[in-house]
């Protein structure tokens, strides 16, 4: 393992809900299945046919599996979060929807929105760490 003991890993990744089932298996490129069998994806080439739950699929659905088949890493935090700014800023590959002054009231309105992120989010911020 390349984490040294108490390191921890960051990610912010697609996650899956009602919101983001619709968003991504409708508006994205890539594929969107968290009814997948395994973890695995065909290797076609950078980022274009990786199941973009796997994170869901591993951290939740499956989290029982990957604590057994890692039991050197703890996941420390799961936190569930509803970009509107990423999606009205375009995003990676889209033209901006939203002027750079609404990031405020746009920023409030995430915030409003976090009891109901279990149905609204479409990333989360998950944190694991080594033991």
């Amino acid at each position: 393992m390349c984490l040294r003991e108490g390191g921890k890993i960051l990610m912010i990744e697609p996650w899956v809900t009602s919101w983001s089932r619709f968003v991504y298996q409708r508006f994205h490129h890539e594929p969107f299945r968290p009814d997948a069998e395994d973890w695995s994806f065909p290797s076609t080439g950078p980022l274009s046919a990786a199941n973009g739950a796997i994170p869901w699929i591993v951290f939740v659905r499956d989290r029982q599996r990957f604590e057994t088949e890692f039991p050197n890493l703890v996941v420390e935090r799961i936190q569930p979060m509803l970009p509107f700014r990423y999606l009205v800023s375009g995003g990676v590959s889209m033209r901006s929807l939203m002027p750079g002054f609404t990031s405020s009231p746009w920023k409030h309105l995430e915030k409003i929105l976090e009891p109901r992120m279990s149905s609204l989010a479409m990333f989360a911020f998950v944190a694991v760490r080594r033991r």
